[in-house]
């Protein structure tokens, strides 16, 4: 069901439901980062948690999925403008993007302004966007609605995300298979048996020893004997973490500045991305990387092109997208980000200037494959006879787009046993 309008009595709390999983990921996060070794023993179990890299067989010439969660609910609305629909203005009277405001615009949609330091990559066709895309039925529960997405195979009851389930099916059994960047909470779309490696950032993926040389050195020794022969997934975890680890330790032993002058915004999503351009340098197989980013549960002070939470959060993904690519230089072309969100926001404004959870949305496509330079898909309107429920109409299954991503980016994998069971439509975002 449609939530009620936010109004001004409501409008410091926002969503609790939103509110209470954050504050609890938070306090989770902190304790794993106090117990690094620990924790990445157990994820290497569980599977992976807010920012994964996936290590496949593909060596340093595999390509590489960078996977983008826009978490809370972002509007795409207001990051790919429909300002040729009519109805958008009117729903909209206080936090419409205008018109003249917008980048990239043709008849019907534009850029937020604050995707300017991407307006290189849509002119040069690396970056396209898809709109009206989302769940085949509306779902407006954030946590239910991560799950569908993240799932991807409605009516199954195995536990076990589509990401998972893509890199579970390269059969080498390496524990660098997947390795975790961020809080410890284990996202769906990785949660499986596929091996992981969970670190709150790159420089903690390390296992805790004495500083003294000769004491760690003896430390070592007994975590070997102690997991080395261990039955059982507490032996298998053990193992892996120490074996990644041992892998990763030229990398967490070290800095290393950005390339090519690029300039990453303060905050996770940059630093995130930072290590993940590190982690490609390093030549280790990386092939998929997930990263959680952002707080898009905008249900009062969306605000307005001059300043507010949208125009904030859209600067950031942006700038640190453009650092990313910049930072990569040569590599970028094995490299395709993929923004995709729970669901997008309710068409009308609310009394608190924001947006109450929605239905259809936009994806952001960027990087080597992309056709981008457009914005995709089958635009149904927002006349009231064309809304689910005061709702964008989905007109696309966000699984056609990642169909796409995936038959150009990794043409060996079947990607009906990464949606099973689905049937996808032609959404016309990658080269084939």
């Amino acid at each position: 069901m449609p939530e009620t309008p936010a109004t001004a009595a409501t409008a410091e709390c926002g969503c609790p439901e939103f509110r209470r999983e954050m504050h609890s990921t938070r306090r989770t996060f902190l304790k794993g980062s106090a117990a690094v070794a620990g924790a990445a023993a157990f994820e290497t179990m569980t599977g992976g948690v807010f920012r994964q890299l996936a290590f496949g067989a593909g060596g340093t010439a595999a390509n590489v999925l960078v996977v983008v969660s826009l978490r809370g609910g972002a509007d795409g609305l207001s990051m790919v403008v429909p300002h040729g629909d009519p109805a958008y203005a009117v729903a909209r009277p206080r936090i419409a993007v205008p018109t003249s405001a917008l980048l990239a615009k043709d008849a019907m949609f534009g850029l937020h302004p604050a995707f300017k330091p991407l307006l290189p990559m849509w002119q040069a066709g690396t970056f396209g966007a898809v709109q009206a895309v989302g769940l085949p039925q509306p779902n407006r529960s954030h946590f239910a609605a991560m799950e569908e997405m993240e799932d991807a195979d409605p009516g199954s009851a195995a536990r076990r995300g589509w990401l998972n389930r893509m890199v579970g099916l390269d059969r080498a059994a390496s524990p660098m298979e997947a390795v975790q960047l961020g809080q410890p909470t284990v996202p769906t779309a990785l949660y499986g048996p596929a091996p992981v490696v969970a670190g709150a950032k790159l420089s903690s993926i390390r296992l805790a020893s004495p500083r003294n040389r000769d004491a760690a050195r003896r430390h070592r020794r007994s975590m070997n004997m102690t997991w080395g022969s261990a039955r059982g997934p507490l032996g298998r975890g053990a193992r892996s973490a120490m074996a990644a680890a041992t892998t990763l330790r030229p990398l967490t032993t070290r800095t290393e500045r950005p390339r090519g002058g690029a300039d990453y915004p303060k905050g996770d999503l940059g630093v995130a991305l930072a290590d993940t351009a590190r982690l490609l340098r390093a030549g280790i197989g990386v092939e998929v990387v997930s990263i959680d980013y952002g707080d898009w549960d905008m249900h009062v002070g969306l605000g307005t092109v001059q300043g507010g939470a949208m125009r904030n959060n859209v600067t950031e993904l942006a700038t640190a997208l453009a650092a990313f690519f910049t930072d990569l230089g040569s590599l970028a072309s094995r490299v395709t980000v993929v923004t995709i969100s729970e669901f997008g926001r309710r068409v009308a404004e609310n009394g608190g200037r924001g947006l109450d959870h929605g239905f259809g949305n936009a994806m952001l496509l960027l990087g080597a494959g992309v056709r981008g330079g457009q914005v995709h898909g089958s635009w149904p309107g927002l006349g009231s006879q064309r809304l689910v429920s005061g709702d964008l109409n989905v007109t696309r299954d966000y699984r056609s787009v990642l169909t796409e991503v995936l038959r150009s980016r990794f043409p060996t994998t079947d990607t009906s046993r990464v949606f099973p069971g689905f049937r996808p439509e032609t959404v016309g975002t990658m080269r084939l």
